[in-house]
């Protein structure tokens, strides 16, 4: 079955950065649609960045553009966010997120806390 493990939040100062990790196994890795979502407390969880099989072409939210880099490794079926000059607001749980063969699956989140 399809498990999407992530990794790498905690806590960090404004203006940190942190590194999440999410190892894909139980489908065909580099096939699929991978990205990164996450929710605050009292909010939906929303789009954080995309980044898609043929060509690995991404997409950001406004809010993450110029800080934010989403990317893969296919030999090491795992997607990687890069987050840079982390704000308040960052905070919330991340989740790692896989369309393959029209369905979605969700990793169990890892928390992110930006503050000082």
């Amino acid at each position: 079955q399809v498990q999407l493990v992530e990794s790498g939040g905690g806590l960090v100062q404004p203006g940190g950065s942190l590194r999440l990790s999410c190892v894909a196994s139980g489908f065909t890795f580099s096939s699929a649609r991978m990205g990164w979502y996450r929710q605050a407390p009292g909010k939906e969880r929303e789009m954080v960045a995309i980044i898609r099989s043929e060509g690995g072409s991404t997409n950001y939210a406004d809010s993450v553009k110029g800080r934010f880099t989403i990317s893969r490794d296919n030999a090491k079926n795992t997607v990687y966010l890069q987050m840079n000059s982390l704000k308040p607001e960052d905070t919330g749980a991340y989740y790692c997120y896989a369309y393959y063969v029209r369905a979605a699956s969700w990793g169990q989140g890892t928390q992110v806390t930006v503050s000082s």
